[in-house]
């Protein structure tokens, strides 16, 4: 598992009985990140590889890769992982990276989706649990929760609520993929 924050999707990730002991390592980009200690809580070796440490995208993606493959991971998923990575990490494990976005994609992709939403001022924004290729948020999807916005809302607040849902659905589509029940056919995820 990859985190660069908080670590409240690892979290429940880390809470759930069936993910729990697939968790071969986190690594973070920063020495600093609380999503680290969780980890620590739980058992789970940490690393971190530093950004600054390499010359861009692709030495950084090669290093992170490197270290997931020598704890045995047999994939990755994305739990607040700020970085992209590049294309040589995504074809070290084909159709076995999952990230969590809080928009429905294909709607506001990147960084700052809750911001976009409501400068948008669109009625439902949601959650959106992909398939990681080598574009920003453009994987197949594997599943998408609604999350209403109020007229009031701000960042904050509808964030704490589209956290609820990824703390929920997060789960559920990891289960899936430590299980063995995801496959991509024609960029179309399968959960069996």
């Amino acid at each position: 598992m990859l985190a660069s924050g908080s670590g409240s999707n690892l979290q429940a990730l880390l809470d759930t009985p069936e993910i729990r002991p697939h968790v071969a390592i986190v690594i973070s980009d920063r020495p600093d990140a609380p999503a680290l200690e969780r980890a620590a809580a739980h058992g789970v070796p940490t690393e971190t590889v530093l950004w600054s440490a390499h010359e861009g995208r692709d030495s950084f993606s090669a290093t992170v890769a490197e270290v997931v493959e020598d704890s045995g991971a047999k994939g990755v998923v994305l739990a607040g992982f700020m970085r992209v990575l590049g294309p040589s990490f995504v074809t070290r494990f084909p159709d076995r990276i999952l990230n969590i976005h809080p928009s429905l994609l294909p709607a506001f992709p990147g960084r700052h989706a809750v911001e976009a939403a409501l400068r948008h001022g669109v009625a439902i924004s949601g959650v959106t649990v992909h398939i990681v290729d080598e574009g920003v948020d453009t994987g197949p999807i594997a599943a998408q929760v609604p999350v209403r916005v109020d007229p009031d809302d701000t960042v904050e607040t509808l964030h704490v609520r589209i956290q609820a849902e990824e703390h929920r659905i997060y789960p559920e589509v990891v289960t899936a993929l430590v299980q063995g029940r995801i496959e991509v056919v024609d960029r179309k995820v399968v959960m069996r």
